[in-house]
């Protein structure tokens, strides 16, 4: 398929089944319509975590629905009253990028659409530019901007010249910050998934125990949180955790969270020192930490950098919302797909 300039009001119907969440949004230009997100959380919570094969049998069980609610949303009728076809390529679970870029593939053949490849952490950097109709008018760019992704798969410091142009300025060596939440909470056996609980935990707690801080000394601006949870391992071995006090779990998680902002605000630190931006963006769902959060912003009004965040935090975590407004600014530059039978699915896409 040839390239083509995109027309405006532009509409994009997107899907992600980046991992388990199987999510379908339209929008017009850079305004959501409808952003449908089918969660599976229930389905996984008895094996701790998420199962790639069941990902994708749920995906395949909840993406016609979700594409039919999507349209609904948007008072559109059909995919024929879309001028293009957005999916999320990777980064991902293999099995669960298969489900969205397969329909994804077979709709904009069987319509006739141009399709849309998006890279997922894209979309997390570019999800503060989204708006809606409830007064939410996004934010503009003001080149080059920082980015500041921290989810369940990836920790990364993006630097933005331009749509399409980024460089990598940091990312995970090993674990990233979410999964580390999430390998932390199931060592107290919270449940799952447990990073949004041990985020309450830490509310109340405070501070108390010495955790080290993942990478402090080391120089440059890669994350690495393996050792963090190799330290809270050997720190819990010996303690009985039946008989702590509910108090115990706060302070333990409050340490935890604290450590891990510190990570990841001496790396923003250097970053902005080299780099000295106005805008910092931050994506993903660890962004959904108010406490942490809260510290970027501090960190980032030091140095006099305007940090934004998407109108909900609904969009942090994986949506097809950010998907689609990522690949409306595509379609700006003329980015189609040109052999739509050729795509697959890249699950350890880099930026």
């Amino acid at each position: 398929m040839t390239m083509r300039k995109s027309k405006s009001p532009y509409l994009i119907l997107a899907i992600d089944t980046s991992c388990d969440e199987t999510s379908v949004a339209v929008t017009r230009d850079d305004w959501v319509l409808a952003n449908v997100v089918a969660s599976q959380v229930n389905f996984h919570r008895e094996y701790g975590g998420v199962v790639p094969n069941l990902a994708k049998r749920k995906h395949l069980e909840f993406i016609g629905p979700a594409i039919k609610e999507a349209l609904w949303r948007a008072h559109l009728k059909s995919i024929d009253q879309v001028d293009s076809l957005a999916v999320t390529v990777g980064p991902g679970l293999a099995p669960a990028l298969e489900v969205g870029v397969k329909t994804a593939k077979n709709l904009a053949l069987k319509y006739k659409k141009p399709l849309i490849t998006i890279n997922h952490m894209e979309g997390h950097l570019l999800s503060s530019l989204a708006k809606n109709s409830q007064g939410n008018r996004g934010v503009k760019f003001q080149f080059p901007v920082l980015g500041l992704l921290v989810s369940g798969g990836h920790t990364q410091l993006v630097l933005a010249n331009g749509f399409g142009d980024y460089l990598i300025l940091g990312e995970t060596r090993d674990d990233a910050a979410g999964e580390a939440f999430d390998k932390v909470a199931k060592m107290l056996d919270l449940g799952y998934p447990g990073g949004p609980i041990l985020t309450e935990m830490a509310k109340k707690g405070k501070p108390k125990y010495d955790l080290p801080v993942p990478m402090e000394k080391k120089p440059g601006l890669d994350f690495s949180f393996s050792g963090l949870k190799t330290a809270c391992l050997y720190f819990l071995k010996d303690i009985d955790l039946s008989k702590k006090p509910r108090q115990f779990y706060y302070d333990f998680a409050a340490s935890f969270q604290y450590v891990v902002a510190q990570a990841l605000i001496i790396r923003l630190q250097r970053a902005l020192k080299k780099y000295p931006v106005k805008q910092l963006f931050l994506g993903g769902g660890v962004i959904n930490n108010v406490y942490i959060r809260q510290q970027i912003r501090k960190t980032a009004k030091e140095f006099k950098t305007e940090t934004h965040i998407p109108y909900t935090d609904k969009m942090l975590s994986d949506n097809a919302a950010m998907i689609s407004v990522a690949a409306y600014y595509q379609a700006k530059r003329g980015d189609f797909v040109k052999d739509i039978k050729s795509i697959d699915r890249l699950p350890g896409l880099c930026f």
